[in-house]
């Protein structure tokens, strides 16, 4: 049974970290309903999984498809750029012409930023580690970006996207933030609170727990914080990381930012090191619990959602994997939500 750290911070959040303030999933909404692409993802109950879990009932929210890049990051980057497009007025195809965002990303945020830079007429650059598949660059290549080889982790790749953004004038855009770096990596989480609010809509009857798959932790910050004010305090939200990369549940246990070791994960695009400012401040408030998972469970997960005929990666499987490797609180009468973050690989 995978047990749960329980975390002491709940409700009140780390006394030297703020949640982050004035987010507003209308105006998400409203934005993104001005793409063409744009539309409501499905909710999915997989009986076959909750029988192998044990649990009353098992609801996918199916991001593998999310406006046709396979992944809940559409949601995040894409939308960040929206926003200052929309806010340098004129036409938005060629809003933000002669900028160049770059980032460092494991694949799917990558996707999204150069998506977002394509739309408004923008350049994007996108740092790559040794590690994320060649696939991967081809599909950024396929989509305008100049790919950029740089690093043995994502967090080397993070190191080189900065140093170039400070030296070529670019905008940095990430999905983790740090000290003096929150004004765009709010607007990316912001951009996954729609996620929520389409949860919201689409369920009649609350979950009691909810499985939230992490890498920085932008993704389970913006959804707990979205479904807590929606739903209070009735949900069991737990945080999953790679036992190779637990950066939130080791940053919950020391009450601060800190940046962990370990080998590479199978878990690519939950493999960070280093967890984002603003997304541990939130979930120190909104989580109610940690854990982690090895890379024997996480291949498990991918293997079960295949056979039930939802075929994702070992990283958008996580919160399934977790759950039936055996957690900790889940019996006969537990409604488990989780979200299938991305589709398969060479999608």
């Amino acid at each position: 049974m995978t047990q749960v750290f329980v975390n002491p911070y709940r409700g009140r959040g780390l006394p030297d970290l703020q949640p982050t303030p004035g987010a507003h999933a209308r105006a998400v909404a409203s934005l993104l309903a001005q793409c063409p692409r744009h539309e409501q993802t499905p909710l999915r109950d997989v009986p076959a999984l909750a029988e192998m879990a044990g649990a009353a009932r098992v609801t996918i929210k199916d991001e593998r498809g999310r406006m046709g890049l396979g992944s809940f990051k559409a949601l995040g980057a894409a939308y960040a750029i929206a926003r200052e497009a929309a806010a340098a007025g004129g036409a938005l195809p060629t809003a933000l012409t002669g900028r160049t965002y770059v980032t460092a990303s494991a694949g799917n945020h990558g996707l999204s930023v150069a998506a977002g830079a394509r739309i408004f007429g923008a350049a994007a650059v996108i740092y790559l580690a040794d590690t994320v598949p060649e696939s991967f660059a081809a599909r950024l290549r396929g989509m305008g970006a100049q790919v950029v080889r740089a690093g043995a982790d994502y967090e080397a790749s993070m190191v080189a996207a900065g140093h170039s953004a400070k030296a070529q004038g670019w905008t940095l855009l990430s999905d983790g933030s740090w000290p003096g770096y929150v004004d765009l990596p709010f607007r990316v989480m912001e951009g996954y609170r729609q996620i929520a609010t389409e949860i919201v809509g689409q369920m009649t009857d609350r979950p009691t727990h909810v499985l939230l798959q992490a890498g920085v932790g932008g993704l389970a910050a913006a959804v707990a914080a979205e479904l807590r004010l929606a739903w209070g305090d009735d949900p069991q939200m737990i945080v999953v990381e790679p036992e190779a990369a637990p950066a939130l549940i080791d940053s919950i246990r020391a009450g601060r930012v800190v940046v962990t070791s370990g080998p590479v994960s199978a878990m690519g695009r939950l493999d960070c090191k280093t967890p984002s400012m603003l997304a541990l401040a939130d979930l120190a408030r909104d989580a109610d619990g940690f854990v982690t998972l090895t890379e024997e469970e996480a291949a498990t997960g991918a293997e079960a959602v295949a056979a039930a005929g939802l075929p994702s990666t070992p990283s958008g499987a996580a919160g399934v994997a977790v759950l039936l490797a055996g957690l900790d609180g889940i019996n006969a009468e537990s409604h488990v939500l989780c979200i299938l973050s991305e589709g398969p690989e060479n999608a």
